[in-house]
């Protein structure tokens, strides 16, 4: 069983040109949602996708001339593994000296590779550059939490500052922050993020909320797992009938990360591509 400190992260590494599926270092899901209490055989309370954008794709035509696009890959939330992220950009920069025959043969062999190590079907798009024009921007909707003047004396997750108001009536809201920080799992290298939770239950502190979010500042964890732990908070701690967390990570290697998982019937997220992106 891969663990985080096996990886490529804080190691020196050679970067190879030629096609190496095997440089993919998948890690299984199963080790961090433990520490949330989805241990084996446990039901998700949700279910998500993770986004992944990579902008620094090259690859050779037949005649040897680069071609470079950017690839959009969707990988399931029920997939037992992640990939941990540098060896997903070392993987990449394996296509550099590598010879196909169009964007359909690159798509193929990523698809197959990637479904491989995340243990499920990953859906992947090419954007060519001819498209590039088309890609929109935008930032995540929803009341802004960081408009609040809080005080702040604790950097770590702290599910007791999540509170809702049972004694009224239920709402139906979405909050943002762009105040979300984590470390990496291994380098202690700062992650940033803009986060956004949608909700239908009592309504939630949003002074607490904020704090709790600012909470994850020294806190170590890959992408995915804190957008996890933030959802099991909020669900255990504050009740809502319905929940959504959608967090857009800003790029590290040329890669960006971006999870999302909800818990009622509601359409994917759109890829829009934030400021800090």
């Amino acid at each position: 069983m891969n663990t985080p400190d096996q990886s490529p992260l804080g190691k020196t590494s050679a970067y190879q040109s030629q096609y190496a599926p095997e440089l993919l270092f998948p890690i299984p899901r199963l080790q961090k949602r433990e520490e949330i209490g989805l241990g084996a055989g446990a039901t998700l309370p949700f279910f998500g996708v993770d986004i992944w954008n990579a902008y620094e794709l090259s690859w050779l035509n037949m005649r040897g001339k680069p071609q470079v696009a950017i690839a959009t890959i969707t990988a399931p939330a029920d997939s037992p593994n992640i990939v941990e992220s540098k060896s997903f950009k070392l993987y990449l920069n394996s296509f550099n000296q590598t010879k196909l025959a169009g964007t359909d043969a690159l798509s193929e062999l990523l698809r197959q590779d990637l479904s491989a190590a995340f243990g499920a079907p990953v859906h992947v798009t090419i954007t060519t550059p001819d498209a590039f024009g088309t890609l929109e921007m935008g930032e995540l909707d929803g009341t802004l939490l960081d408009r609040l003047d809080v005080e702040i004396d604790q950097y770590v997750p702290s599910p007791e500052l999540l509170k809702a108001n049972t004694d009224e009536a239920p709402v139906e809201e979405t909050l943002v922050s762009h105040l979300l920080k984590s470390n990496c799992l291994v380098t202690g290298q700062p992650d940033w993020g803009t986060v956004q939770i949608r909700y239908v239950g009592p309504q939630i502190d949003q002074e607490g909320l904020l704090k709790y979010l600012i909470g994850f500042r020294e806190h170590n964890e890959f992408h995915e797992q804190c957008v996890e732990r933030i959802f099991m908070d909020v669900l255990r701690q504050c009740k809502p009938t319905k929940l959504a967390v959608y967090a857009r990570y800003t790029r590290r290697g040329g890669l960006d990360i971006n999870p999302w998982r909800a818990n009622f019937s509601t359409s994917k997220p759109g890829n829009l591509r934030t400021a800090r992106q």
